[in-house]
């Protein structure tokens, strides 16, 4: 499989799950009101995987994502609600509290925030402690998730009135799909336009090389994992305008589809390769092949079977790639 192809698969396979739905489940697939529940479902999961586009190309990992998740909407959630004036028992209770818009905003900014400082102590421990990122972040996995369940004695936030993010609509379009394109288009330019994204590709590449070269290997590294906190943030906020509260459980075992997402684009487990359109692609690939097989009334169980296989294809593919490049 020479480079080229290896680009090309992720898309035509893109193309061909979309080919076959439209086959088996026409009418209910290939509707307008299908395809922009694809887009919105996506959202979340396509901000978070930009993110993890920029770790596993500098050859790291963050297992610990969905847990970050978690704790940024609870955060997030938590600050609306006092900021609004509601009271600590009904806070804690669940009650339905009226949000105003400066507080929907601040909460928001805080759930981004909290979800930084997450990835600001993932990339201190990884660089400063010289530890493993699998490590770390199966560590900070279980750290951030106990603190989510610890905020409200595992119970979810109430905010019923936080619906924009999820059902809001800006020129016809839903507010997530927007959030989606800008975070992938600013990730993009960093990516492929900036000496930020050349010293990620170089230190993925061969970290030891970029730090004779001059790069300050550590100080880019937490910053790309404060990078992904960021977004988790934001992510955990059209977690929490879809559901209309915010849980304690959100984001459990979220991170395979974000780290899926962006191996199935071709971003290489090994680091120093990948592109943001190829995490696209992956993001979408994951979404519609998940719809396709709702939509044919296969178990969620079954779904994960399906998309454990194409992890394995896709790394099997980029060794493949990788070993002819190198003959």
């Amino acid at each position: 499989m020479n480079r080229f192809a290896k680009q090309l698969l992720p898309f035509s396979t893109l193309i061909f799950i979309i080919s076959l739905w439209t086959f088996l489940v026409p009418c209910t697939f290939l509707t307008a009101e299908n395809m922009m529940n694809v887009l919105t479902r996506s959202a979340a999961n396509g901000i978070m995987a930009a993110g993890m586009t920029f770790v596993i190309i500098s050859s790291g990992i963050d297992l610990s994502v969905g847990s970050m998740l978690g704790i940024s909407g609870m955060m997030g959630a938590l600050s609306m609600l006092v900021l609004s004036g509601g009271s600590w028992a009904s806070i804690t209770s669940g009650q339905n509290i009226d949000l105003v818009v400066p507080a929907m905003v601040g909460g928001t900014l805080v759930s981004v925030l909290v979800g930084g400082l997450c990835g600001l102590f993932n990339g201190v421990c990884i660089t400063r402690l010289k530890l493993a990122p699998f490590i770390v972040t199966l560590g900070s996995m279980s750290i951030f998730r106990g603190l989510s369940y610890i905020i409200n004695d595992s119970r979810p936030y109430a905010t019923a009135d936080y619906i924009f993010l999820d059902s809001g609509m800006v020129l016809g379009i839903p507010a997530s799909i927007w959030l989606f394109a800008l975070t992938f288009a600013i990730c993009s330019f960093l990516l492929g336009h900036t000496r930020f994204g050349r010293y990620v590709y170089a230190i993925g590449s061969n970290r030891d090389t970029a730090f004779l070269a001059g790069i300050d290997v550590n100080k880019v590294l937490v910053m790309v994992y404060t990078l992904i906190g960021l977004l988790t943030g934001i992510g955990a906020m059209i977690y929490c305008s879809r559901s209309s509260s915010a849980q304690p459980t959100a984001g459990i075992a979220l991170e395979m589809d974000v780290i899926a997402a962006c191996i199935i684009g071709g971003c290489s487990p090994s680091g120093g390769k990948g592109t943001m359109t190829g995490t696209l692609i992956g993001t979408l690939l994951i979404s519609f092949l998940r719809n396709g097989l709702a939509l044919l009334g296969m178990s969620t169980n079954l779904q994960l079977v399906v998309i454990g296989f194409i992890i394995i294809f896709a790394v099997t593919a980029d060794r493949l790639a990788t070993s002819r490049e190198s003959n």
